[in-house]
């Protein structure tokens, strides 16, 4: 009996690895004596080996997708301060059930600095990766910069095609810094091809009102806002900036604290 365990357990480990599965070997070995146990039938102890494999690929897949996504930093929402920002919880917990992602919908968060737009775009982007999307962050700066390479390569249309591919696109800070014409098209260019399509997740400190004079152009503006609200939650942040606390100083002269349909 020894000598057939043995050369069944040698099969397995042969097998697992031709199904390039080698987590397999360990989980039939050690549920082995739990399923004799219990009793199990021999589908019962099947499905529960494959059970942790596939557990374990979709762990491991997560874990490179989130990797490949160039978060600044990991953020989860349960280490979000919802104290500060109670108002917007239940929609946020909405948001992470990955709905919105299915149906190719936006979310747009805007507040003033240090009031967590940041940490809650990448936590939703984790949440995201987890759930099987293809994810990618940066800046609005980063963004414009890498459409304005493809752009120079003569590369710009298959550039936005094989982004639109991503389930989930986060631009953080659109507002931090101007931009020039040329910059703004390439920036319109990317939220157009993504209309209806896939995903954004958007952060600025700026209410709408004032994106005209991020992109310099006010019809330029509205297109874009046009495009990402139509099917969007557009969140808003309040409060001072979390970096203040503690510091005795109560806000930032920078700090816009208007409704974003101003």
């Amino acid at each position: 009996m020894v000598t057939k365990q043995t050369d069944a357990a040698k099969q397995i480990t042969y097998l697992a690895g031709a199904l390039k599965a080698p987590r397999i070997t360990e989980a039939a070995t050690r549920m082995a004596d739990q399923a004799r146990d219990a009793g199990w039938s021999f589908e019962d102890y099947l499905a529960a080996v494959l059970e942790r494999e596939v557990s374990a690929r979709n762990a491991s897949g997560a874990e490179l997708r989130i990797k490949a996504a160039g978060f600044p930093a990991r953020k989860t929402l349960e280490d979000f301060d919802w104290d500060a920002q109670p108002t917007i919880r239940q929609q946020i917990a909405a948001l992470a059930s990955g709905g919105f992602l299915l149906e190719a919908q936006n979310v747009v968060l805007l507040g003033p600095p240090g009031t967590g737009k940041t940490h809650l775009a990448t936590a939703l982007g984790i949440v995201a990766a987890r759930h099987g999307h293809r994810v990618l962050f940066a800046t609005a700066t980063d963004w414009v910069t890498r459409l304005t390479d493809a752009h120079r390569q003569g590369n710009l249309p298959r550039e936005l095609a094989r982004l639109r591919r991503y389930g989930l696109i986060i631009v953080d800070e659109v507002g931090y810094l101007p931009f020039e014409q040329d910059a703004a098209n390439l920036f319109f260019q990317l939220v157009s091809s993504r209309y209806e399509h896939a995903s954004l997740i958007l952060t600025s400190n700026l209410p709408f009102s004032g994106w005209g004079g991020v992109f310099g152009d006010q019809a330029v503006a509205a297109a874009m806002i046009d495009r990402i609200v139509h099917h969007a939650d557009v969140l808003t942040l309040k409060g001072a900036s979390y970096r203040l606390r503690g510091r005795g100083i109560d806000s930032l002269p920078s700090i816009r604290t208007q409704d974003p349909a101003d």
